[in-house]
């Protein structure tokens, strides 16, 4: 796979494990409320459970994936969906940026149009995006329930990729989970892996990633050299 920079036109950017580094916090955090009961997970690994459930949370639309929507039970999905996303470990007061994230953001800012797609609740998103200053480089912001359906559906690309003004097979979607390559490509847009996050480059090059990249800030030099 081989990612075709001429056809960039808007950036749709993950949350965690993409922006912010909270995915180590979550599983610590949760790591340490399951410990007592590390007797009931394989090998006594309260972490390795933590960090499988934080991975499972981000993403509750997983649970549903799948079902076809002749049910008549989008309501009752989705308020299943918002459930499942503030079943989370709880809120966490302090957010990490990625590193070079910032600068990368200033210097992609004005050369193409910025979203963000997250399974992250809208509380969440902007209480990050706020304690970092990053809300003026993005048009628009799709969590967890602004579209109909959640990622790994392709609604909330979709629905970014219209607020933009952009085709969504116009967009690059950048994320660090193969939910995040799944609702990518379902929409049409080209996908980026980043590793910095949970994502293993074996299986975000099996969904079809265009391009893996260990750091997100990574991106800024990809982009920004073919317009130099």
């Amino acid at each position: 796979m081989s990612l075709d920079i001429n056809r960039i036109q808007a950036l749709c950017f993950d949350v965690d494990g993409t922006l912010s580094d909270t995915d180590d916090q979550y599983v610590t955090k949760f790591g340490k409320i399951i410990k007592p009961f590390s007797f009931l997970f394989k090998d006594a690994d309260a972490h390795r459970a933590a960090r499988r459930f934080v991975m499972w949370s981000e993403t509750p639309a997983n649970m549903i994936f799948g079902l076809p929507d002749a049910l008549g039970l989008d309501d009752e999905l989705a308020a299943i969906s918002d459930w499942l996303t503030r079943k989370k470990p709880p809120p966490l007061k302090h957010f990490i940026l990625v590193p070079g994230v910032k600068k990368m953001l200033t210097a992609l800012h004005g050369h193409f149009p910025m979203a963000v797609v997250t399974a992250r609740n809208e509380e969440g998103t902007m209480h990050f995006l706020e304690q970092y200053e990053l809300t003026p480089f993005f048009e628009v912001i799709v969590s967890a329930l602004t579209a109909e359906r959640s990622k790994p559906y392709p609604d909330p690309v979709i629905h970014a990729a219209q607020k933009m003004g952009v085709p969504p097979e116009n967009c690059l979607m950048i994320g660090d989970t193969t939910v995040d390559i799944r609702a990518g490509k379902s929409a049409g847009a080209q996908t980026v892996g980043v590793l910095c996050g949970f994502g293993e480059e074996k299986e975000l090059r099996q969904r079809g990633a265009d391009l893996i990249l260990d750091r997100t800030s990574e991106l800024e030099e990809i982009l920004l050299k073919k317009r130099s």
